[in-house]
């Protein structure tokens, strides 16, 4: 699919509202229901749009606290990065993850209850997966843009 005006300006308003009816949605972008409905399912097929979500306030529902942790493996080997990611995906506590550039080799968002969960989640999870040799731990005040 050819990346145009419209198809950024739909992506731009799902960014927004995920939720927004496609009636809304082509209103807002100036096509036709169907001729907006068919680009959505086109960029969800080609893996361009690969879900919608819930940002869930954790602090609000769960007392959860962000924890941004700088992970810096012992070494950048093909298999060293594979061994870690796959083991990241099975934690339930990472969020997200991210392969960095600069000090750290991933960035890695966690959410945790309070300080001693967190360092279960550190001395349990976190230090145990493979190769890793430093973690930097930074706990965030408060959210300030969440798209």
């Amino acid at each position: 699919m050819p990346f145009d005006r419209m198809t950024d300006a739909i992506l731009r308003n799902l960014r927004h509202d995920g939720r927004m009816s496609n009636a809304e949605l082509a209103q807002r972008v100036g096509l036709s229901p169907s001729a907006c409905l068919r680009r959505v399912r086109l960029l969800e097929k080609e893996g361009v749009i690969r879900g919608y979500r819930a940002l869930v306030d954790e602090r609000s529902v769960h007392g959860m606290s962000t924890v941004i942790v700088h992970i810096t493996l012992e070494r950048q080997t093909e298999e060293c990065l594979r061994r870690f990611e796959a083991r990241v995906r099975e934690c339930a506590d990472v969020r997200e993850c991210y392969l960095m550039t600069g000090d750290a080799d991933y960035l890695v968002r966690v959410e945790a209850r309070d300080p001693a969960d967190y360092e279960r989640i550190h001395k349990e999870e976190l230090s145990r997966m493979p190769g890793v040799a430093r973690i930097q731990s930074n706990f965030a005040i408060r959210t300030v843009v969440q798209r």
